[in-house]
């Protein structure tokens, strides 16, 4: 969607008008099951199984490991491909509810249909319910993959962006960042999955791809405590599959398992994750801090148990 002060003065005003509403008719405001928690950030490394850390390499996500909470035996969905296993971790659930069985995946152009079908003919994702619950956020999403623009209702967010190479599209996003100061942002990276299939998953430049991402993701921290959103700010990084030898798309715990490291906020420090993670609840763990309702056809939960108890 592109940028309009328009189109946000009309989101400023349907909120204000939202929240005149529930007043009027005594509903609470939408409040999040975090309150101190005001953006959030994930960050998607693809390709990044969670063979890919080791005890010396990565120490940006080895320290968010340490200060928040993580598991490095979340699991993603078969077919271990990147359309189906990034339409889970934005859509709420798996590929028998939205659909996206392959990379070939297009709203006119599917094996099976979706059990929902709205805006844009999109199966509904995160982006599409944070912006109908909370209209005046601002949405943003830039991505590495140009693939990965496809699934997600497009309108929902206020600033898109296909920026090739890790680098720039960290560079572009920081930008972004301290410009806008978004309540939702979503950044794709794609040269460890590059370098797993030119190198091999566990070869010595896949695992200088991961030191390059885990620079980055560095760098896009301090652009938030730049931004003056540190403090307030959820950060949520993932992957969407790993590999095994240059491929991956198979059934093997190596595509299988993925990490999934969540600081900020009210999120328990030093956390190792004992129950059951996978990718499709990424998206309702999101909604969860926001306090915002989950649509009916999402099979994913809210990961509670890397949060304080309250």
């Amino acid at each position: 969607m592109p940028d309009s002060t328009l189109s946000t003065r009309m989101r400023s005003f349907l909120h204000a008008l939202f929240l005149v509403f529930t007043a009027a008719a005594g509903l609470p405001a939408v409040i999040g099951a975090v309150p101190a928690v005001e953006h959030v950030v994930v960050i998607g490394c693809d390709g990044m199984g969670s063979l890919a850390f080791t005890e010396t390499n990565a120490p940006v996500m080895h320290r968010l490991m340490r200060e928040g909470a993580h598991t490095l035996r979340a699991r993603g969905v078969m077919p271990t491909s990147s359309s189906p296993n990034w339409a889970s971790m934005i859509m709420g659930a798996g590929p028998e509810q939205h659909g996206i069985t392959s990379n070939d995946w297009l709203t006119n152009k599917f094996e099976i249909p979706a059990l929902e079908v709205g805006p844009e003919g999109m199966f509904p994702t995160i982006f599409r319910v944070i912006r109908e619950q909370r209209p005046a956020s601002s949405i943003v999403c830039v991505h590495d993959w140009d693939g990965f623009g496809r699934l997600f209702e497009r309108g929902a967010a206020d600033h898109i962006a296909w920026v090739k190479g890790s680098p720039n599209t960290a560079e572009h996003v920081i930008g972004v960042i301290k410009e806008r100061k978004p309540t939702f942002t979503f950044i794709h990276f794609d040269d460890v999955d590059h370098a797993g299939h030119s190198f091999n998953w566990k070869s010595p430049t896949y695992y200088k791809a991961v030191e390059l991402v885990d620079g980055l993701i560095g760098d896009v921290l301090k652009a938030v405590n730049d931004a003056g959103m540190g403090g307030k700010t959820l950060v949520l990084i993932t992957a969407d599959h790993g590999g095994i030898g240059t491929k991956h798309g198979g059934p093997t715990i190596e595509e299988l398992e993925i990490p999934w490291i969540i600081h900020g906020p009210g999120v328990a420090k030093g956390k190792v994750i004992g129950s059951p993670v996978n990718t499709y609840d990424t998206a309702a763990t999101i909604a969860w801090v926001f306090g915002l309702k989950p649509p009916a056809v999402w099979i994913g939960k809210p990961v509670t148990d890397a949060f304080i108890a309250r």
